[in-house]
């Protein structure tokens, strides 16, 4: 290689590894806080792939995108409630409020105000990286991105004309196809008590607690569980009014703390509570509900600040619950939040009904359009389903109105610059993934 060249080249790396290392020194290091086995835990998930890769750096894909120009963003005074961590895997099966199994949305850790774009471009650099790791081509990739923003907006314009509701579209066995359905049929047939037989057991009093003989769960100290009985008044007085029970439903019986998790949700806090239930003396009716610690949402760090929502979401486990509740047509009825040692806390049911997305099912063609498309189909759902917050005072305006008017009548330019862009950007992914190898070497992470 000509010396010239190979100097331009590796300038422009060693710069990208500098900005990795920045990225991941702030917000890994100093904002999480994240111990050394920690990083490494986390890391060791993200050096998998590039999609594991991208799953683990919300933090530097936001970053990168939030100062470019894009020509279909909303207006700065209508943005829309976002996920914030768009991607192929936070969609599963589970059962909703009205027992009703149903494919939908299902991580809301990082929710946010702001452009829909943002989800909107994380989603289709998801779907290339996801594919592209079951060896679909690029042109492939191309057809099942544009599947999806041609869905998308379809989908925002049918609730547009009414002829579709946000609130009451939901997407189970009856009206799905390929992988989701399977999912969901599968889902049908479990037991209610499928968790708990998976994460406890009964002992020869009929009394049942968690078995921490289970890998991934380990026991709490005396003062812990003391401490968190003091602040469950305040996830009690939390619960939407209208849904909660006695304060005896809620008593509980055992906490153990819940090891591994997301690969973005390293080094927060997460327990598994389990409650009583019923005022019954029937070991079934017991619940676990799952405590897991909510931090400052990776967008805030980059979006112009908005002094009127922090002012409404001061507390981060209810700005979590803000936004499943904004999100989704069926609240969890045991959707709640509380403060406890220091730290903020969102609650919702550890459902014995749910399932993701098996590997397998990225593997056929037809399935992979079934199941992109319905995935856009979720994706404009959430996105318009936040314009029910108007009667509460959170939005003046329909979001699906703001983004389809900044979308405007040029729908195909709309694909094609987001078709293009999201290629550009599954490059620098890929590229930043042989940087952040190299990068885990030198800082000894892991020998090479």
């Amino acid at each position: 290689m000509d010396h010239q060249l190979e100097q331009v080249i590796t300038t422009k790396e060693e710069l990208r590894k500098k900005t990795i290392h920045a990225i991941l020194e702030q917000f890994d290091g100093h904002l999480m806080k994240l111990s050394k086995s920690s990083r490494k835990k986390k890391y060791d998930k993200m050096r998998m792939d590039p999609y594991s890769f991208f799953r683990g750096s919300a933090y530097l894909f936001f970053f990168d995108v939030t100062d470019l120009p894009f020509a279909f963003h909303t207006a700065d005074d209508k943005p829309t409630w976002i996920m914030g961590d768009m991607h192929a895997d936070n969609f599963s099966g589970f059962q909703n409020e009205d027992h009703q199994i149903v494919f939908d949305v299902d991580d809301f850790d990082e929710g946010y105000l702001g452009s829909y774009l943002y989800d909107v471009l994380r989603m289709t650099t998801s779907i290339r990286l996801m594919t592209s790791s079951h060896g679909w081509t690029e042109e492939e990739q191309d057809d099942f991105v544009h599947k999806y923003l041609k869905t998308y907006v379809k989908q925002l314009e049918s609730f547009h004309n009414g002829e579709e509701n946000p609130v009451d579209l939901s997407f189970t066995a009856e009206n799905t196809k390929g992988p989701i359905r399977k999912t969901l049929k599968k889902l049908e047939k479990r037991k209610q008590t499928h968790e708990l037989d998976k994460q406890t057991i009964v002992d020869h009093d009929s009394i049942r607690s968690f078995d921490i003989g289970k890998e991934k769960l380990s026991s709490v100290s005396k003062q812990e569980r003391n401490d968190l009985r003091n602040a469950w008044g305040d996830y009690i007085a939390s619960l939407d009014p209208d849904a909660r029970q006695e304060d005896s439903f809620y008593e509980i019986k055992d906490v153990v703390k819940k090891k591994g998790s997301g690969i973005g949700s390293t080094g927060l806090e997460r327990y598994y509570i389990l409650i009583d239930g019923h005022d019954s003396d029937q070991h079934h009716d017991d619940i676990i509900l799952e405590a897991k610690e909510a931090r400052t949402p990776i967008p805030a760090y980059f979006f112009t600040y908005d002094e009127q929502f922090w002012q409404d979401n001061k507390h981060q486990g209810r700005r979590v619950a803000h936004t499943q509740r904004a999100m989704h047509h069926k609240a969890d009825p045991y959707l709640g939040y509380f403060s406890f040692n220091g730290r903020d806390f969102y609650v919702r049911e550890r459902s014995p009904f749910s399932k993701e997305l098996k590997d397998k099912h990225w593997e056929d063609y037809k399935d992979v359009k079934r199941t992109v498309k319905t995935m856009a189909k979720i994706s404009a759902k959430v996105h318009a389903r936040a314009d029910q917050d108007i009667e509460e005072g959170v939005m003046s305006y329909h979001s699906e109105e703001a983004i389809l008017e900044s979308i405007g009548k040029d729908k195909k330019l709309f694909r094609h610059q987001l078709n293009v862009w999201s290629r550009y950007y599954q490059s620098v992914v890929e590229q930043d993934f042989e940087l952040f190898k190299q990068w885990l070497v030198e800082q000894e992470y892991f020998k090479s």
